[in-house]
Protein backbone atom coordinates (compact mmCIF):
# COMPACT_ATOMS: atom_id res chain seq x y z
CA UNK A 1 0.00 0.00 0.00
CA UNK A 2 1.83 3.09 -1.26
CA UNK A 3 -0.56 5.81 -0.02
CA UNK A 4 0.26 6.68 3.64
CA UNK A 5 -3.29 7.94 4.20
CA UNK A 6 -4.76 4.65 3.02
CA UNK A 7 -2.25 2.77 5.17
CA UNK A 8 -3.29 4.77 8.25
CA UNK A 9 -6.96 4.14 7.46
CA UNK A 10 -6.33 0.40 7.10
CA UNK A 11 -4.65 0.36 10.52
CA UNK A 12 -7.48 2.38 12.04
CA UNK A 13 -10.06 -0.03 10.61
CA UNK A 14 -8.47 -2.98 12.37
CA UNK A 15 -10.18 -3.80 15.67
CA UNK A 16 -8.12 -4.55 18.77
CA UNK A 17 -9.83 -7.90 19.30
CA UNK A 18 -11.34 -10.57 17.08
CA UNK A 19 -13.92 -12.61 19.00
CA UNK A 20 -14.51 -16.03 17.49
CA UNK A 21 -17.72 -17.95 18.27
CA UNK A 22 -17.83 -21.46 16.81
CA UNK A 23 -21.36 -22.84 16.49
CA UNK A 24 -22.64 -26.33 15.81
CA UNK A 25 -26.32 -26.97 16.54
CA UNK A 26 -25.98 -24.51 19.40
CA UNK A 27 -29.61 -23.44 19.38
CA UNK A 28 -30.93 -20.87 21.88
CA UNK A 29 -27.61 -20.61 23.75
CA UNK A 30 -26.05 -19.04 20.64
CA UNK A 31 -28.59 -16.21 20.66
CA UNK A 32 -27.92 -15.49 24.34
CA UNK A 33 -24.17 -15.62 23.73
CA UNK A 34 -24.39 -13.09 20.89
CA UNK A 35 -26.74 -10.82 22.84
CA UNK A 36 -24.17 -10.63 25.65
CA UNK A 37 -21.40 -9.89 23.15
CA UNK A 38 -23.46 -7.10 21.62
CA UNK A 39 -23.81 -5.55 25.09
CA UNK A 40 -20.06 -5.32 25.81
CA UNK A 41 -18.87 -2.01 27.29
CA UNK A 42 -15.62 -2.39 25.32
CA UNK A 43 -16.46 -1.89 21.66
CA UNK A 44 -13.17 -2.09 19.72
CA UNK A 45 -13.75 -5.65 18.55
CA UNK A 46 -15.18 -7.67 15.69
CA UNK A 47 -17.14 -10.90 16.02
CA UNK A 48 -16.77 -13.88 13.71
CA UNK A 49 -19.51 -16.49 13.99
CA UNK A 50 -18.31 -19.69 12.37
CA UNK A 51 -21.10 -22.14 11.64
CA UNK A 52 -19.47 -25.56 11.47
CA UNK A 53 -21.94 -27.04 8.97
CA UNK A 54 -24.72 -27.31 11.56
CA UNK A 55 -27.44 -29.72 10.31
CA UNK A 56 -29.96 -27.41 12.00
CA UNK A 57 -30.21 -24.16 9.99
CA UNK A 58 -31.36 -22.38 13.15
CA UNK A 59 -27.79 -21.39 14.09
CA UNK A 60 -27.35 -19.53 10.81
CA UNK A 61 -30.71 -17.80 11.21
CA UNK A 62 -29.74 -16.65 14.71
CA UNK A 63 -26.36 -15.36 13.46
CA UNK A 64 -28.03 -13.37 10.68
CA UNK A 65 -30.09 -11.56 13.31
CA UNK A 66 -26.84 -9.83 14.33
CA UNK A 67 -25.78 -8.07 11.10
CA UNK A 68 -22.87 -6.27 12.77
CA UNK A 69 -21.25 -9.67 13.27
CA UNK A 70 -19.70 -11.64 10.42
CA UNK A 71 -21.10 -15.09 9.69
CA UNK A 72 -18.82 -17.69 8.10
CA UNK A 73 -20.64 -20.78 6.84
CA UNK A 74 -18.52 -23.91 6.52
CA UNK A 75 -19.45 -26.66 4.10
CA UNK A 76 -18.06 -29.31 6.49
CA UNK A 77 -17.57 -29.62 10.24
CA UNK A 78 -13.93 -28.66 10.88
CA UNK A 79 -14.18 -29.30 14.60
CA UNK A 80 -13.37 -26.65 17.18
CA UNK A 81 -9.70 -26.87 16.21
CA UNK A 82 -10.13 -26.32 12.48
CA UNK A 83 -12.74 -23.59 12.88
CA UNK A 84 -10.62 -21.85 15.52
CA UNK A 85 -7.67 -21.74 13.16
CA UNK A 86 -9.96 -20.45 10.42
CA UNK A 87 -11.06 -17.63 12.73
CA UNK A 88 -7.43 -16.74 13.47
CA UNK A 89 -6.61 -16.52 9.76
CA UNK A 90 -9.65 -14.42 8.90
CA UNK A 91 -9.64 -12.21 11.98
CA UNK A 92 -8.07 -8.74 11.90
CA UNK A 93 -7.54 -8.07 15.60
CA UNK A 94 -4.26 -7.92 17.48
CA UNK A 95 -5.89 -10.18 20.05
CA UNK A 96 -7.91 -13.31 19.33
CA UNK A 97 -10.66 -14.22 21.80
CA UNK A 98 -12.59 -17.49 21.81
CA UNK A 99 -16.04 -17.67 23.36
CA UNK A 100 -18.15 -20.81 23.35
CA UNK A 101 -21.68 -20.45 21.96
CA UNK A 102 -23.01 -21.60 25.34
CA UNK A 103 -20.95 -19.04 27.26
CA UNK A 104 -22.48 -15.73 28.29
CA UNK A 105 -20.05 -12.88 28.88
CA UNK A 106 -20.52 -10.23 31.56
CA UNK A 107 -20.80 -6.72 30.04
CA UNK A 108 -17.20 -5.88 31.03
CA UNK A 109 -15.69 -9.23 30.00
CA UNK A 110 -13.61 -7.85 27.14
CA UNK A 111 -12.81 -4.65 29.06
CA UNK A 112 -11.37 -6.70 31.92
CA UNK A 113 -9.29 -8.87 29.58
CA UNK A 114 -7.85 -5.74 27.97
CA UNK A 115 -7.15 -4.26 31.42
CA UNK A 116 -5.33 -7.45 32.45
CA UNK A 117 -3.19 -7.29 29.31
CA UNK A 118 -2.26 -3.71 30.22
CA UNK A 119 -1.23 -4.79 33.73
CA UNK A 120 0.96 -7.59 32.33
CA UNK A 121 2.50 -6.26 29.09
CA UNK A 122 4.81 -9.26 28.46
CA UNK A 123 1.96 -11.77 28.82
CA UNK A 124 0.18 -12.81 25.63
CA UNK A 125 -2.35 -15.37 26.82
CA UNK A 126 -5.27 -14.82 29.21
CA UNK A 127 -8.17 -16.86 30.53
CA UNK A 128 -11.40 -15.98 32.32
CA UNK A 129 -13.31 -16.75 35.50
CA UNK A 130 -16.05 -19.17 34.44
CA UNK A 131 -19.22 -19.65 36.47
CA UNK A 132 -21.89 -22.32 36.09
CA UNK A 133 -24.81 -20.80 34.22
CA UNK A 134 -27.44 -22.71 36.21
CA UNK A 135 -25.84 -21.65 39.52
CA UNK A 136 -23.40 -18.72 39.26
CA UNK A 137 -22.34 -19.33 42.87
CA UNK A 138 -20.46 -22.39 41.55
CA UNK A 139 -17.30 -22.30 39.48
CA UNK A 140 -17.09 -23.73 36.00
CA UNK A 141 -13.35 -23.10 36.07
CA UNK A 142 -10.43 -20.82 36.91
CA UNK A 143 -8.15 -21.74 34.05
CA UNK A 144 -6.93 -25.25 33.26
CA UNK A 145 -4.65 -27.25 35.54
CA UNK A 146 -2.32 -30.03 34.39
CA UNK A 147 -1.79 -32.77 36.94
CA UNK A 148 1.27 -35.01 37.16
CA UNK A 149 -1.08 -37.82 36.15
CA UNK A 150 -1.41 -36.23 32.72
CA UNK A 151 -5.08 -35.46 33.40
CA UNK A 152 -6.01 -31.79 32.87
CA UNK A 153 -9.00 -30.28 34.59
CA UNK A 154 -10.73 -26.94 35.00
CA UNK A 155 -9.58 -25.49 38.29
CA UNK A 156 -12.33 -25.29 40.90
CA UNK A 157 -14.93 -26.98 38.70
CA UNK A 158 -18.28 -27.33 40.57
CA UNK A 159 -16.91 -25.79 43.78
CA UNK A 160 -18.13 -22.63 45.47
CA UNK A 161 -16.75 -19.47 43.90
CA UNK A 162 -14.62 -17.69 46.52
CA UNK A 163 -15.13 -14.02 47.26
CA UNK A 164 -11.55 -13.22 46.26
CA UNK A 165 -9.76 -14.88 43.34
CA UNK A 166 -6.12 -13.93 42.76
CA UNK A 167 -4.85 -12.82 39.38
CA UNK A 168 -2.05 -15.19 38.50
CA UNK A 169 -0.59 -17.81 36.21
CA UNK A 170 -2.40 -21.03 35.36
CA UNK A 171 -1.19 -23.93 33.27
CA UNK A 172 -3.35 -23.23 30.23
CA UNK A 173 -6.34 -21.18 29.08
CA UNK A 174 -9.80 -22.68 28.75
CA UNK A 175 -11.02 -22.38 25.17
CA UNK A 176 -14.53 -21.53 26.37
CA UNK A 177 -13.43 -17.96 27.19
CA UNK A 178 -9.84 -17.02 26.45
CA UNK A 179 -7.81 -14.26 24.76
CA UNK A 180 -4.45 -14.74 23.09
CA UNK A 181 -2.19 -12.60 20.95
CA UNK A 182 -3.24 -13.61 17.42
CA UNK A 183 0.33 -13.55 16.12
CA UNK A 184 1.46 -15.82 18.96
CA UNK A 185 -1.44 -18.19 18.23
CA UNK A 186 -0.44 -18.42 14.57
CA UNK A 187 3.28 -18.74 15.39
CA UNK A 188 2.48 -21.71 17.64
CA UNK A 189 0.51 -23.35 14.84
CA UNK A 190 -2.87 -22.62 16.38
CA UNK A 191 -4.99 -25.52 17.55
CA UNK A 192 -3.90 -29.00 16.51
CA UNK A 193 -6.56 -30.01 13.99
CA UNK A 194 -5.78 -33.70 14.56
CA UNK A 195 -7.54 -33.30 17.93
CA UNK A 196 -10.73 -32.10 16.17
CA UNK A 197 -12.54 -31.29 19.42
CA UNK A 198 -11.75 -31.44 23.17
CA UNK A 199 -8.38 -30.76 24.85
CA UNK A 200 -7.13 -28.70 21.91
CA UNK A 201 -6.98 -25.73 24.29
CA UNK A 202 -4.91 -27.71 26.81
CA UNK A 203 -2.57 -28.82 24.03
CA UNK A 204 -2.15 -25.19 22.97
CA UNK A 205 -1.55 -24.14 26.58
CA UNK A 206 1.03 -26.90 27.02
CA UNK A 207 2.86 -25.70 23.91
CA UNK A 208 2.79 -22.17 25.31
CA UNK A 209 4.38 -23.52 28.51
CA UNK A 210 7.08 -25.26 26.47
CA UNK A 211 7.74 -21.95 24.68
CA UNK A 212 7.99 -20.08 27.99
CA UNK A 213 4.77 -18.16 27.30
CA UNK A 214 2.62 -17.90 30.46
CA UNK A 215 -1.15 -17.80 30.68
CA UNK A 216 -2.69 -15.45 33.25
CA UNK A 217 -6.11 -15.82 34.83
CA UNK A 218 -8.03 -12.53 34.74
CA UNK A 219 -10.60 -13.19 37.51
CA UNK A 220 -12.56 -10.00 36.83
CA UNK A 221 -13.26 -11.18 33.28
CA UNK A 222 -16.35 -13.27 33.99
CA UNK A 223 -18.54 -15.55 31.89
CA UNK A 224 -21.36 -17.95 32.70
CA UNK A 225 -21.02 -21.32 30.97
CA UNK A 226 -23.57 -24.02 30.21
CA UNK A 227 -20.96 -26.56 29.06
CA UNK A 228 -21.00 -29.13 26.21
CA UNK A 229 -24.29 -27.78 24.88
CA UNK A 230 -23.30 -28.66 21.29
CA UNK A 231 -21.99 -32.18 22.00
CA UNK A 232 -24.72 -33.73 24.10
CA UNK A 233 -23.28 -33.11 27.56
CA UNK A 234 -20.06 -33.91 29.45
CA UNK A 235 -20.80 -37.64 29.61
CA UNK A 236 -22.00 -38.12 26.02
CA UNK A 237 -20.23 -40.78 23.98
CA UNK A 238 -18.73 -38.06 21.78
CA UNK A 239 -17.35 -36.14 24.76
CA UNK A 240 -15.97 -39.20 26.56
CA UNK A 241 -14.32 -40.63 23.44
CA UNK A 242 -12.71 -37.43 22.19
CA UNK A 243 -11.78 -36.22 25.66
CA UNK A 244 -10.07 -39.52 26.54
CA UNK A 245 -8.34 -39.98 23.20
CA UNK A 246 -7.08 -36.40 23.10
CA UNK A 247 -5.68 -36.57 26.63
CA UNK A 248 -3.49 -39.44 25.44
CA UNK A 249 -2.56 -37.41 22.36
CA UNK A 250 -1.50 -34.50 24.57
CA UNK A 251 0.70 -36.69 26.77
CA UNK A 252 2.42 -38.35 23.82
CA UNK A 253 2.97 -35.06 22.06
CA UNK A 254 3.78 -32.45 24.69
CA UNK A 255 5.40 -34.13 27.71
CA UNK A 256 9.18 -33.52 27.74
CA UNK A 257 11.21 -36.73 27.60
CA UNK A 258 12.49 -36.70 31.23
CA UNK A 259 8.87 -36.57 32.45
CA UNK A 260 7.40 -39.02 29.94
CA UNK A 261 8.39 -42.27 31.79
CA UNK A 262 6.75 -40.83 34.91
CA UNK A 263 3.58 -39.31 33.47
CA UNK A 264 2.55 -42.15 31.12
CA UNK A 265 2.33 -44.91 33.80
CA UNK A 266 0.62 -42.52 36.22
CA UNK A 267 -1.89 -41.59 33.52
CA UNK A 268 -2.68 -45.21 32.70
CA UNK A 269 -3.21 -46.01 36.39
CA UNK A 270 -5.43 -42.95 36.81
CA UNK A 271 -7.54 -43.83 33.76
CA UNK A 272 -8.00 -47.41 35.02
CA UNK A 273 -8.97 -46.16 38.47
CA UNK A 274 -11.41 -43.54 37.17
CA UNK A 275 -12.99 -46.01 34.73
CA UNK A 276 -13.47 -48.56 37.52
CA UNK A 277 -15.59 -46.21 39.63
CA UNK A 278 -19.26 -47.17 39.66
CA UNK A 279 -20.53 -44.01 37.98
CA UNK A 280 -17.99 -44.38 35.14
CA UNK A 281 -18.29 -48.11 34.45
CA UNK A 282 -20.88 -47.62 31.69
CA UNK A 283 -18.22 -45.65 29.76
CA UNK A 284 -15.39 -48.18 30.18
CA UNK A 285 -15.86 -49.54 26.65
CA UNK A 286 -15.68 -46.02 25.18
CA UNK A 287 -12.49 -45.32 27.14
CA UNK A 288 -10.89 -48.54 25.85
CA UNK A 289 -11.90 -47.64 22.28
CA UNK A 290 -10.39 -44.16 22.76
CA UNK A 291 -7.13 -45.65 24.03
CA UNK A 292 -6.86 -47.89 20.96
CA UNK A 293 -7.64 -44.91 18.71
CA UNK A 294 -4.82 -42.95 20.39
CA UNK A 295 -2.36 -45.73 19.59
CA UNK A 296 -3.55 -45.76 15.99
CA UNK A 297 -2.88 -42.02 15.80
CA UNK A 298 0.63 -42.32 17.25
CA UNK A 299 2.55 -41.89 13.95
CA UNK A 300 0.90 -38.51 13.37
CA UNK A 301 1.31 -37.44 17.00
CA UNK A 302 4.97 -38.50 17.17
CA UNK A 303 5.70 -36.41 14.09
CA UNK A 304 4.08 -33.43 15.84
CA UNK A 305 6.03 -34.28 18.99
CA UNK A 306 9.36 -33.97 17.22
CA UNK A 307 8.41 -30.51 15.97
CA UNK A 308 7.05 -29.35 19.35
CA UNK A 309 9.95 -30.60 21.42
CA UNK A 310 12.47 -29.12 18.97
CA UNK A 311 10.97 -25.69 19.72
CA UNK A 312 10.98 -26.14 23.51
CA UNK A 313 12.63 -23.20 25.27
CA UNK A 314 12.26 -24.20 28.91
CA UNK A 315 13.56 -27.10 30.97
CA UNK A 316 11.57 -30.21 31.84
CA UNK A 317 11.94 -29.08 35.46
CA UNK A 318 10.16 -25.80 34.63
CA UNK A 319 7.28 -27.81 33.10
CA UNK A 320 7.14 -30.07 36.15
CA UNK A 321 6.87 -27.01 38.39
CA UNK A 322 4.01 -25.65 36.28
CA UNK A 323 2.05 -28.89 36.87
CA UNK A 324 0.55 -30.08 40.15
CA UNK A 325 1.74 -33.33 41.69
CA UNK A 326 -0.63 -33.26 44.65
CA UNK A 327 -3.29 -35.96 44.08
CA UNK A 328 -5.72 -33.98 46.24
CA UNK A 329 -5.62 -31.16 43.71
CA UNK A 330 -6.82 -33.58 41.03
CA UNK A 331 -9.44 -35.40 43.09
CA UNK A 332 -10.79 -32.13 44.48
CA UNK A 333 -10.37 -30.24 41.18
CA UNK A 334 -8.64 -27.53 43.16
CA UNK A 335 -7.48 -24.46 41.22
CA UNK A 336 -3.74 -23.90 40.96
CA UNK A 337 -2.95 -20.20 40.50
CA UNK A 338 0.63 -19.02 40.89
CA UNK A 339 2.22 -15.60 41.17
CA UNK A 340 2.89 -13.98 37.79
CA UNK A 341 6.55 -14.48 36.98
CA UNK A 342 8.54 -11.25 36.81
CA UNK A 343 10.79 -12.63 34.07
CA UNK A 344 9.99 -12.26 30.40
CA UNK A 345 8.20 -15.03 28.49
CA UNK A 346 10.68 -17.50 27.07
CA UNK A 347 13.02 -17.40 30.07
CA UNK A 348 13.19 -20.61 32.11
Amino acid sequence: MDDPAQEDKAKADKPLITVCVIAFNSGPTLRTCLEHLAAQTFTDFETLIIDNASPDPGDRAIARAFPAMRLIENAANLGFSGAGNQGARQGRGKWLAFLNPDAFAAPDWLAELVAASARHPPVRSFTSRQLMDEDPALLDGLGDVMSGYGIPYRGGYMSRCPDEVPEGEVFSPCGAAMMIDRRLFLEQGGFDEFFFCYSEDVDLGYRLQLAGEPTVLAPKAVIRHVGSASTGGRKSEFAVFHGTRNRFYGIYKDTPWPLLPIVVPLHLLAVIYISSRRENRPHAGIVWRAFKASLKGLPTILKSRREVQARRRVSAWAIARAMTWNPRDLTGRRPVIRRVRPNRPGEP
